[in-house]
């Protein structure tokens, strides 16, 4: 039983970690990625859509993304959800595919953007934290439970503690090329 809680809060950690890092792409740091636009949710006939099922999204430059609708008819309704979105770039169409300049970043914007990242990575680790927090409450009513004796409660603890030290200094490992990333010119 206690393998199985502790087995359980890793793979939640891990779970977290993953999110972090697909949220943490769509911070856009000095090139285009196309991952900066997987947050926009396009009207398309009337349905809340994803841009990216919507239509091909490349990076043919470092500083350019192109969108390449499968249906046409959606050109204007994906220059607007673009528009709408706080990433404050304009879409340039031509009628078959739209084109996005991605505008180099000022020394103001980077410094917004790493705190901002920073800010993702403290909720990561208090996500991780609760996470702990939740499988040593149910590793203490196992205990008071008599399902297990003191001394794996406590050893269970430890190996906790560890896995959550471990996942708080990923979290650091990640924001750290992060940060590298978004200040690099």
């Amino acid at each position: 039983m206690i393998k199985d809680l502790l087995a359980d809060g890793e793979d939640r950690m891990q779970k977290s970690i993953e999110f972090f890092r697909k949220d943490l792409a769509s911070i856009r740091a000095g090139r285009a990625n196309p991952a900066i636009l997987d947050k926009i949710i396009v009207d398309y006939y009337g349905a809340p859509t994803p841009l990216s099922q919507l239509g091909n999204i490349s990076a043919p430059e470092p500083r350019l993304l192109t969108i390449a609708p499968w249906d046409r008819s959606a050109l204007g309704a994906i220059e607007k959800a673009i528009q709408k979105s706080d990433l404050g770039l304009n879409p340039n169409s031509d009628g078959v595919i739209i084109r996005l300049a991605i505008p180099q970043l000022t020394e103001e914007r980077r410094a917004q953007l790493a705190k901002t990242t920073k800010k993702k990575g403290e909720d990561c680790k208090v996500s991780i934290r609760n996470i702990r927090r939740d499988v040593a409450d149910k590793i203490k009513l196992e205990e008071k439970a008599k399902n297990c004796s003191e001394d794996e409660a406590k050893k269970a603890n430890d190996e906790l503690q560890k896995a959550t030290d471990k996942y708080s200094s990923e979290v650091d490992k990640i924001l750290e090329v992060k940060e590298k990333e978004i200040m690099e010119v």
